[in-house]
């Protein structure tokens, strides 16, 4: 059985994740191939192609899986996704070039913002929460560019603070070696207002020492990923990807660290069932809901 799975730009956390799981799909034979496909616009772009049939699974932040579904903009009409699996739960933060002078999410106005690919899920994160700050879009310039670029016209001085996700990833590893940046904080509040206004929103924190120049742990918003499916992956496909995830959770962790915890984010299925692992209204597809209680983790 070949699957393709929906990632992000290369060198992306969805790309190095989907890497991480296709290569030990194919030690364990649990596919015949599983190829990754690279997508610029990452939960937007890969949403559509579980729409098209052209993947079977796609890497997708928890926020975006129900408004996909219910063909909210930027979708045009439902599509018929499902909850394949979680894949990680990680912090999303603005970071500045340390000789800026900027501290805090609040000081970006005036400055150049790099808040990733236009129409991509980090752009849309970061107008959610730059609305629920009352930072209006023409307070900054927003600047479209991918993670490596972006990363790269920070360290060079051609923008002031990059939106950046879940780490450790290869271009914040990166741009702190090139660069002194600093992590940008946010007023009190701030964080208590975002996590009521975007439900899927966590705690989270940089720990100190996560890249070179970082000293203390920063308070951020975390975002929950999930492995999505479609309504017309099949039942087999979507119970071994499922099997894999759950059995391998420590292997995965072993190859990437972004799969550090993944053991805890299945804990829900415990307590709730299939519903542990719904959001937003889109359900756990059938095939890993079965593969699920055969690992115990629903009860029959």
């Amino acid at each position: 059985m070949d699957v393709a799975i929906g990632t992000s730009e290369r060198g992306g956390t969805f790309h190095s994740q989907g890497a991480a799981i296709a290569a030990l799909a194919e030690e364990e034979g649990v596919f015949g191939t599983m190829r990754l496909l690279a997508t610029e616009t990452a939960s937007v772009g890969n949403a559509e192609l579980l729409e098209e049939g052209r993947i079977a699974f796609g890497f997708l932040a928890a926020n975006w899986i129900g408004r996909a579904a219910r063909g909210e903009a930027p979708f045009s009409r439902p599509l018929g996704l499902r909850v394949a699996a979680p894949a990680n739960s990680g912090p999303m933060f603005f970071v500045a070039r340390a000789d800026r002078g900027l501290r805090g999410v609040e000081d970006v106005a005036g400055r150049r913002v790099c808040v990733g690919p236009e129409g991509s899920g980090m752009a849309q994160h970061a107008a959610a929460i730059f609305g629920v700050l009352g930072i209006a879009p023409d307070a900054f310039e927003a600047v479209h560019l991918n993670f490596a670029d972006g990363a790269r016209a920070l360290a060079e001085g051609k923008i002031d603070v990059q939106f950046q996700c879940p780490i450790p990833n290869a271009a914040m590893t990166g741009l702190a070696e090139a660069a002194d940046v600093r992590v940008l904080d946010y007023p009190p509040g701030a964080l208590d207002r975002l996590r009521a206004a975007v439900p899927v929103y966590r705690e989270a924190a940089v720990a100190a020492g996560a890249f070179r120049g970082h000293d203390r742990d920063s308070a951020q918003i975390g975002v929950l990923n999930l492995i999505a499916a479609h309504r017309d992956t099949p039942h087999e496909a979507a119970a071994a990807l499922a099997g894999l995830m759950w059995r391998a959770r420590d292997a995965l962790a072993r190859r990437n660290p972004l799969f550090a915890g993944l053991g805890e984010l299945f804990e829900p299925l415990r307590e709730e069932g299939a519903a542990g692992l719904e959001f937003d209204g889109v359900a756990l597809h059938p095939g890993a809901a079965e593969a699920y209680r055969r690992c115990g983790l629903i009860a029959r």
